[in-house]
């Protein structure tokens, strides 16, 4: 059998999920995504991901429903705590991740996308969270992350209303960063990519880390991390570097250390 996420190692990886045609999450898929992760997360090599579907149709349509019959009455052994175990490795890894998102983004696949830091949706991307239409709820983290991306009252709106929203609607409430033109979501997401992986490393990923936690901690709290993480950061080469390249007026180059 093809294998149902791709791996392209690099400072910027790419993560592509390949289950035609709709790239639907399956048990295998979820297993495999999980190893995929695990692989670009111990490349040293890796700066930044980004995560897109293979074809043009779908970046992920959700779960795939041929699957819920068997899984009446146990779904969370058999499917949910996989997911959250998967999606929470792809929100926590220690780079930045991006979604470039093409064609649909609903249910799981839209959850997927909500564990990047940053979205990327074509012109003629859909988008949606349509589970109570199923009779079922979120159930892989868009009832807790999207209120997080777009707040409370829009989150309600998607969920509770279930409507696929377009990409520039999507956009207006805060659910994917930016807007490409048709077909070129990933070479958006690619450039974007490139910048983040251009800059010092160790502070991006620092960055990263405070921003999560942004919302997790107190302020008081925040600000006590941020000041740790700046006097680790300070006491690099790199942020030597990043000084002496700007007082030079050339691109500074960055090694990590």
């Amino acid at each position: 059998m093809a294998a149902l996420v791709n791996v392209t190692h690099g400072a910027c990886a790419e993560i592509e999920l390949d289950n035609p045609p709709m790239n639907v999450v399956s048990h295998e898929l979820t297993l495999s995504l999980r190893e995929a992760l695990r692989a670009v997360e111990s490349d040293e090599r890796t700066r930044v991901v980004v995560l897109h579907g293979a074809g043009g149709r779908a970046f992920c349509a959700g779960s795939d429903i041929a699957e819920f019959e068997d899984l009446h009455g146990r779904v969370a052994e058999e499917k949910l705590l996989l997911e959250k175990l998967v999606y929470r490795q792809l929100a926590r890894l220690r780079v930045p991740s991006i979604a470039a998102i093409e064609g649909y983004a609903l249910g799981g696949g839209l959850e997927l996308a909500l564990c990047c830091d940053l979205r990327v949706a074509g012109e003629n991307a859909r988008l949606g969270l349509p589970e109570l239409k199923l009779g079922v709820v979120p159930g892989s983290g868009g009832t807790q992350r999207l209120p997080r991306v777009v707040g409370p009252a829009r989150a309600k709106e998607i969920v509770l209303l279930g409507e696929i929203l377009d990409a520039a609607t999507a956009h207006s409430f805060g659910l994917v960063n930016r807007v490409a033109p048709a077909g070129s979501a990933l070479t958006t997401a690619r450039e974007l990519a490139g910048t983040i992986a251009a800059r010092g490393p160790v502070a991006v990923r620092a960055a990263k880390h405070l921003l999560d936690q942004a919302t997790e901690r107190t302020l008081d709290d925040g600000l006590a991390l941020e000041l740790d993480a700046s006097e680790e950061i300070f006491s690099t080469r790199d942020a030597l570097e990043g000084a002496r390249a700007f007082l030079a007026k050339r691109p500074p180059a960055f090694t990590g250390h």
